[in-house]
């Protein structure tokens, strides 16, 4: 069998199955199996594959087929532009989490940002971005789970940044040291009774998905939470699921009635990050978003 048959196979056998980005997944499957990048996999199209090959080929895809996730197949999910070692212990980042990392960077260009703390980190896929990104930052990064801070750590040694980043174990905000310029926060949000229990997302850990009966209660939480562990002039990004941006806001309001709060769409249209800025600036004007009106005392 040739890399052109392979991948034409295993196609047709992931679209008959309903997965989709089928030809990108299969081509995934089979770098891996052949440990080459994409430009190498399309080098030569007619190479023939031998058959230890073929058999760890067949292995990957009969995985994914019973619903398993590529990326904890192959160990690797991309993120902002790097590769993130991914394994069952973390969330597999998800596009529309950029935003967060974008925003942020926005924030840090228009405000005075010299502590960052990325609450429920993962993979630490935000933080190592945003380590990279910002050299002069100090950046804690938080997880009630030890098993997925030690997938974090593991990529900040990757990416060079692991003595830039503090690695704290416990609840949302308790391992927190001190007060911060900029928190960040992409919790659960999914309603329990919406947590899939077949396909990709069932293989995920339960504590990355579940926000409770309404899907919102770790976001509450951290809301009633982050005024303790804000700095006076600091910021809060919150990624949130569809629907919910009006009881978050609402919430913020109520808590912060002199901050300022916006919500930003992703690509698909759908408000998925709410910020909110203690005190503000005419820059924060100009972001282009949709800005609630200042509440008044």
């Amino acid at each position: 069998m040739t890399v052109k048959q392979a991948l034409s196979q295993a196609r047709r056998l992931l679209s008959a199955n309903n997965i989709e980005y089928a030809s990108l997944e299969s081509e995934l499957l089979l770098r891996h199996t052949l440990k080459l990048d994409r430009f190498q996999l399309y080098l030569d199209l007619n190479r023939e594959l031998n058959r230890e090959q073929e058999e760890a080929f067949w292995h990957f895809t009969r995985r994914r087929l019973g619903g398993e996730p590529t990326a904890y197949i192959t160990g690797h999910r991309e993120f902002y532009g790097l590769d993130f070692y991914v394994d069952p212990s973390v969330l597999i980042p998800r596009p529309e989490s950029e935003l967060l990392v974008e925003k942020a960077l926005w924030l840090a260009q228009s405000h005075d940002i010299a502590t960052i703390a990325d609450i429920g980190t993962g993979c630490g896929a935000i933080a190592v971005s945003l380590a990279l990104n910002l050299p002069q930052t100090k950046i804690y990064a938080t997880d009630v789970s030890a098993s997925a801070l030690e997938v974090a750590r593991v990529n900040s040694r990757q990416y060079g940044v692991a003595e830039r980043i503090c690695f704290l174990t416990g609840d949302m905000l308790r391992p927190l040291p001190e007060s911060v310029d900029l928190m960040i926060a992409n919790l659960p949000y999914v309603k329990d009774s919406e947590l899939p229990r077949r396909g990709s997302i069932s293989f995920e850990p339960k504590v990355a998905l579940s926000g409770g009966p309404s899907g919102l209660d770790k976001i509450r939480r951290l809301c009633r939470q982050a005024g303790g562990k804000l700095n006076p002039q600091g910021c809060l990004l919150l990624e949130i699921g569809q629907g919910q941006e009006k009881t978050v806001t609402t919430l913020l309001q109520s808590l912060f009635p002199s901050s300022l709060i916006e919500v930003t769409q992703d690509l698909g249209g759908i408000e998925r990050v709410v910020s909110l800025c203690l005190t503000h600036n005419r820059a924060d004007a100009k972001l282009g978003n949709r800005v609630l009106p200042k509440a008044r005392d």
